[in-house]
């Protein structure tokens, strides 16, 4: 098994921090159960208003009585406000990635809420370590989503770690045992998993989403544009396609008014309107984030059977 994680105030039973997908993907149902497994339950805030991040707290606690998180991306103009709530709601964590703020760790002063900076360089490490960080969480060029590097985890791990004193925890192709397995030897304290938990049965995906998921081949997993001035990795569809396009700018047909959810868009296409779209089924016009390694998950499982495939083996992990 692997040695629970101590993150500040906080034990993690099962060192295994759910990725917070957003929009809509990472909710209470989903985080509740991972946190009822041991390990660290995130609800996605990013596409949220404020009292609806509120309920879905308070419906993930309701459900676990483990440790629960909330993933907001600083790149959105709502950043502030959604950490807010997190904070008033008492929250075991906050996960704070595309894009660094220090105003993350002055707010979390004295709220008993450990900051997790999602980071993808040696440099923004040591800043969240000299900023007070209990913790990082370090996703590579493998993720799913907004990437902050294209280099791949067993490149620049051990680079990290060698420069921390605190724990980091390894997120971006984690997908076996033996994933995990190499994190740990490599120096990492926990994992972070997001595409798996984004197939699982408790994932408020929607079906044909799933479905997608499984249908995917390496081939298909590309890298675009996001309009929030970083690369993403999604599934190519049509949405993509006239994405990629060279020269050619793109709105989905859900887009009516901008609803200026980032703070600096590039305005290649809507990315708030292109997850909902996915998130509510359609797969051909909404962005379907996704982790290079989608092509090797094969069944939507449960949160209790993801875990029980994650710490399998001769030995566990």
């Amino acid at each position: 098994m692997l040695p629970p994680l101590k993150i500040g105030t906080k034990e993690i039973a099962i060192p295994i921090i759910q990725g917070g997908m957003a929009v809509k993907i990472s909710t209470a149902p989903l985080a509740a159960e991972v946190a009822n497994q041991g390990g660290v339950g995130v609800i996605g805030a990013s596409g949220m208003g404020e009292e609806e991040l509120r309920q879905e707290i308070r419906e993930a606690k309701s459900l676990s009585n483990g440790l629960i998180g909330v993933n907001i991306m600083v790149a959105i103009t709502q950043f502030k406000n959604l950490l807010r709530v997190a904070f008033e709601e008492k929250v075991d964590f906050v996960l704070a990635g595309a894009g660094f703020s220090r105003d993350l760790f002055l707010m979390a002063k004295d709220t008993g809420v450990e900051v997790l900076p999602i980071v993808s360089s040696v440099k923004a490490a040591q800043i969240s370590e000299k900023m007070g960080a209990k913790a990082v969480v370090l996703e590579s060029g493998e993720a799913g989503g907004h990437l902050g590097t294209d280099k791949p985890l067993f490149f620049i791990l051990s680079q990290v770690v060698k420069a921390l004193k605190i724990p980091v925890i390894a997120a971006g192709g984690i997908l076996h045992p033996e994933d995990i397995k190499k994190a740990f030897r490599e120096g990492a304290q926990g994992v972070q998993i997001g595409t798996f938990f984004a197939a699982s049965a408790e994932s408020n995906s929607h079906q044909n989403w799933k479905d997608y998921y499984l249908q995917a081949k390496p081939e298909d997993v590309v890298l675009i544009e996001s309009p929030a001035g970083l690369p993403g990795r999604a599934i190519r569809n049509t949405l993509i396609e006239k994405v990629i396009s060279k020269g050619k700018r793109y709105k989905p047909k859900i887009v009516k008014t901008c609803q200026k959810c980032l703070k600096n868009c590039k305005r290649n296409f809507c990315i708030l309107d292109a997850l909902i779209l996915a998130q509510r089924g359609d797969v051909e016009n909404g962005l379907i984030f996704s982790g290079k390694r989608v092509g090797e998950i094969k069944e939507i499982l449960t949160v209790k059977e993801i875990f029980k495939k994650l710490l399998s083996g001769p030995e566990g992990c």
